[in-house]
């Protein structure tokens, strides 16, 4: 039996400007795996992130979705390749004036044709999956960087994406 592939990267070259951080990079993620980057700080993970997810383009090589050049493709189409990608950020990356709920509605607000009710059924439940029921209406600021975490992890869950890149998953959770 064949693995599907989910993300092919292929001699992909990325850096900043004329500083080259990573090259010739080349990995496929099947679907079903979980696939890890490790490396010190400063090596590039968090950069090799940036050019998967359409932040930052390479200077040479492919990134593949399901067999589609991400990169290749207008910014429409990489839009649509990433409608089906989760993706939790460092330090959670919310929107400091708006509630959890708020943060995790922004996904489903903006991509889906989801009812302001099925909306504010879903964001509960993503919320509930991270522990944080009855968290709903706290901001950001009034709750811990663990639990920021969290409800970084319960927006990239919003959409129910088929592939979730976490960058640095386990910085600053609580025990």
């Amino acid at each position: 039996m064949t693995a599907e592939v989910q993300i092919a990267v292929k001699n992909l070259t990325v850096g900043y400007g004329d500083f080259v951080l990573l090259k010739d990079i080349s990995f496929n993620v099947n679907k079903g795996d979980v696939f890890i980057i490790m490396g010190p700080s400063g090596c590039g993970k968090s950069t090799l992130l940036r050019a998967l997810v359409g932040l930052l383009r390479p200077a040479k090589g492919q990134v593949l979705y399901r067999g589609e050049d991400f990169w290749a493709g207008s910014e429409t189409e990489r839009q649509k390749l990433l409608s089906g990608v989760g993706l939790l950020f460092q330090s959670g990356a919310l929107w400091s004036s708006m509630t959890l709920a708020e943060n995790v509605a922004l996904p489903l607000q903006r991509y889906t044709e989801l009812s302001p009710a099925e909306i504010r059924e879903q964001t509960s439940l993503k919320l509930a999956l991270v522990g944080l029921a009855g968290f709903e209406d706290f901001y950001p600021s009034e709750i811990s960087g663990g639990m920021r975490k969290r409800a970084g992890l319960a927006r990239a869950l919003a959409m129910d994406p088929d592939i979730v890149f976490f960058d640095e998953p386990s910085a600053g959770l609580d025990p």
